[in-house]
C-alpha cells in the first residue's frame, strides 16, 4: 500500500450527539455490530485529521469526480454542507482512505444528509486497497456499523480497537441510504493513535541477517544448510 501526503492538524472538540472501475454488484448481506449507542469521550490528541492522505483518497460512484476530498474537513468546518459527495447511479459509495503512518483506530465520525439521504450502514475494511463493486460484496468487513438516521451533526461511531490496531488504510462501503435514491456524505473523520512508519524496516533486517551460503561448513555442503527463523 502506498500512503503519503497530508491535510492540516487541527480538529475535534467535544463528543457529539447524536480513476477506478464502477461496475456494480448488488445484494450484499452482513451481520451488524450495533456499537454506535455508546458515546466516546476523546480529546484533541486523538484527532487523525492531518494524517489522512487526502490527495490519494478516492470514491467509486461519486456523482462529481474528486468530490470525496471535500468531506475530510477540519472540525470547525464540520457543519459545512457545500462540500459533499453524492452517489451517482444508485445509493452505493465505496471510499478509500489512506493514512500517512500507522494508525490505531478508535472511532469514525460520519455525517450525511438529514433528509433520508444519509447512509444507513458503513462496512469498514482495514488495510484493503483492492476493493471495488465487483468484490466488496464477497469480502468480509472488519466491522459493520449501522448508522443514525436524521442526524443534524456528525456522529461518532466507536470501532473494536483490537481489530484496528495497525491500520495503513481503510475502505468504507456505504451500501444504501435511508429513504432516498442517492446517498449524501458531508463529513468523514477519524480518531485514534498515529505512529510514524520506519522506512524499509524489512530490508534492513534482511541486510543484517547472515547468508548461510556465504559461511559453508563441510557439514552444510554435505547435508544442505538450514536457516532457523
Amino acid at each position: 500500500m502506498n500512503c503519503h501526503g497530508e491535510a492540516h492538524e487541527d480538529d475535534y472538540g467535544v463528543p457529539h450527539n447524536h480513476g477506478h472501475g464502477d461496475g456494480h454488484g448488488h445484494g450484499h448481506g452482513h451481520n451488524h455490530d450495533h456499537s454506535h449507542d455508546a458515546e466516546v469521550t476523546t480529546g484533541l490528541s486523538d484527532s487523525l485529521f492531518g494524517k489522512v492522505v487526502v490527495d490519494e483518497t478516492w470514491c467509486l460512484n461519486e456523482s462529481t469526480a474528486g468530490s470525496i476530498k471535500g468531506v475530510f474537513k477540519p472540525w470547525e468546518s464540520r457543519m459545512d454542507t457545500v462540500l459533499k459527495v453524492e452517489s451517482d447511479a444508485d445509493a452505493e459509495l465505496l471510499v478509500y482512505v489512506p493514512f500517512n503512518g500507522m494508525v490505531k483506530l478508535k472511532s469514525i465520525l460520519v455525517w450525511g444528509g438529514s433528509d433520508g439521504s444519509a447512509p444507513s450502514e458503513m462496512q469498514v475494511f482495514a488495510n484493503r486497497d483492492d476493493l471495488d463493486f465487483d468484490n466488496v460484496g464477497n469480502t468480509k468487513p472488519t466491522q459493520v456499523l449501522p448508522l443514525v438516521d436524521g442526524a443534524t451533526a456528525p456522529v461518532e461511531y466507536p470501532v473494536r480497537v483490537a481489530k484496528f490496531g495497525s491500520v495503513r488504510c481503510l475502505s468504507l462501503f456505504f451500501p444504501n441510504c435511508f429513504s432516498e435514491d442517492a446517498t449524501t456524505l458531508y463529513y468523514l473523520a477519524f480518531r485514534g493513535e498515529w505512529e510514524e512508519l520506519k522506512e524499509n524496516p524489512i530490508i534492513s533486517v534482511y541486510e543484517l541477517k547472515p547468508n548461510a551460503a556465504d559461511h559453508k561448513t563441510p557439514a552444510s555442503e554435505t547435508f544442505g544448510s538450514h536457516t532457523i527463523s
